[in-house]
């Protein structure tokens, strides 16, 4: 069987294949990729034993896994050799501190809305940490969120911003360190300003200098095109993945916990379509462009490994300034994830407070649970298991207990692909409002 569950797969590989070809439509193929993706991995759960399903999986996940190990191999490359070409195309260096400011700013007030949000829709659906079933897989979850509750309770805000200054940029341009993306935007932004001194005292050198970083961004380019080009595939194979190992029986006995996230989820992409009004930005078609986007955050539950498809999408869709859509990607990636950063943690924060008697509904605990959040979300969401490490800042920082989120460990899959498509919509809304505010 194994032989065969292979065969239809590569036959649907085939059919996408084809599907695209003929179209030319990248997200209507993502999209039908998606759907076929959930309901094949459904019908390998329902219609075979773990052991013969596990085998399957593992071969499909040379194509899912694969394709995100190429986007994560093109992720430093892109953010750097981008952001230096931009810089060192723009004619005054004061324009960056605007840029800067611009999206920095709109990642934490819609992170600040969406943690309101969350607060909001605990309170509408009565979602309460009490009664909740402790079974031996979260209990040995517990036990990972408490050691990783260690490796956070030193880290403070100033020591994080300390940590985004980089010390060795080549490391860093492996990936070696959590805050490694904004260290390589940092490494890049100064040396395209270098470029710039130096184009301003040696005209000659300085277009020498341009034109050589502009052949090799047009390479690194042209190496991401081919890489997206990937996506209807690897997203079908990871839908596979998730819907072949999801636990319904967990799914539905944290229904309503599930059903307030997906709803505070849903507000705040209704918030992001109206602030895009706002700067008069049609938030039907925005939606329209960016869907590919969002579905492969969605199945890869990655903002990082987005990246190239955020900057791709938000330059030559959305038609953001260059400059403009790689810092609103690489920093939204780390800071301000309305998702990881926002909903989750504050939803957690509120159901927990009870628990150690205090009013989550109380306007002094709002206001400072909603402050908390959109500090909190300054580069700890960018550390490895983003929500998990949003959610220890939190409550540890309120003096509230953490068996929560090991006790949500058997649904966090499920909510964490929302929660990323919104943390990468948040990064394309700030890198396109302060496009149009900056008006290029």
């Amino acid at each position: 069987m194994l032989l065969v569950n292979l065969a239809i797969f590569i036959a649907f590989l085939l059919l996408l294949a084809q599907l695209y070809r003929k179209t030319e439509k990248l997200g209507q193929t993502v999209f039908i990729g998606l759907l076929l993706g959930l309901l094949f991995g459904a019908v390998l759960q329902s219609a075979f034993e773990k052991p013969l399903l596990d085998k399957t999986l593992d071969w499909i996940n040379v194509v899912g896994n694969g394709y995100v190990r190429l986007l994560q191999m093109i992720v430093m490359p892109l953010v750097f050799v981008s952001i230096l070409s931009a810089i060192a195309r723009i004619n005054q260096t004061r324009s960056l501190g605007k840029v800067s400011v611009g999206v920095l700013s709109t990642l934490l007030i819609t992170t600040a809305i969406s943690a309101a949000i969350g607060i909001a829709m605990v309170h509408l659906f009565d979602v309460s940490a009490a009664g909740l079933i402790v079974s031996d897989r979260e209990l040995a979850a517990q036990g990972k969120v408490l050691d990783k509750a260690g490796q956070v309770s030193n880290l403070t805000v100033p020591a994080m911003l300390v940590s985004f200054i980089p010390k060795n940029p080549f490391a860093d341009l492996t990936g070696a360190n959590p805050t490694s993306i904004i260290s390589v935007v940092i490494f890049s932004a100064l040396l395209g300003v270098a470029a710039l001194s130096l184009g301003k005292e040696d005209q000659a050198l300085g277009e020498r200098i341009a034109q050589g970083v502009e052949t090799l961004n047009k390479l690194v380019m042209r190496l991401v095109r081919f890489v997206i080009r990937l996506t209807p595939y690897g997203v079908f194979a990871l839908m596979i993945k998730m819907a072949a190992t999801s636990k319904w029986a967990d799914i539905v006995n944290l229904g309503n916990f599930i059903v307030a996230s997906y709803a505070a989820i849903a507000l705040m992409f209704v918030v992001h379509g109206i602030l895009l009004f706002f700067v008069k930005v049609n938030p039907v078609d925005y939606y329209k462009k960016v869907l590919p986007t969002l579905s492969f955050a969605f199945t890869s539950r990655s903002s990082a490994a987005t990246i190239p498809l955020n900057i791709e999408t938000q330059t030559a869709k959305l038609g953001n300034n260059n400059v403009i859509a790689n810092f609103a990607a690489t920093f939204g990636a780390t800071i301000g994830q309305n998702g990881c950063g926002g909903i989750y943690p504050a939803m957690l924060a509120v159901m927990v407070a009870p628990m150690v008697g205090i009013d989550p509904f109380s306007f002094s605990y709002i206001l400072t649970l909603i402050f908390v959040v959109a500090i909190s979300s300054f580069g700890i969401a960018g550390v490895g298991g983003g929500a998990t490490f949003a959610a220890i800042v939190l409550l540890s920082t309120l003096g509230l207990p953490l068996e929560l989120i090991g006790l949500l460990i058997s649904i966090e899959p499920l909510i964490d692909m929302g929660r990323t498509a919104l943390n990468v919509n948040g990064a394309m809304v700030a890198g396109t409002i302060t496009d149009r505010l900056l008006n290029k």
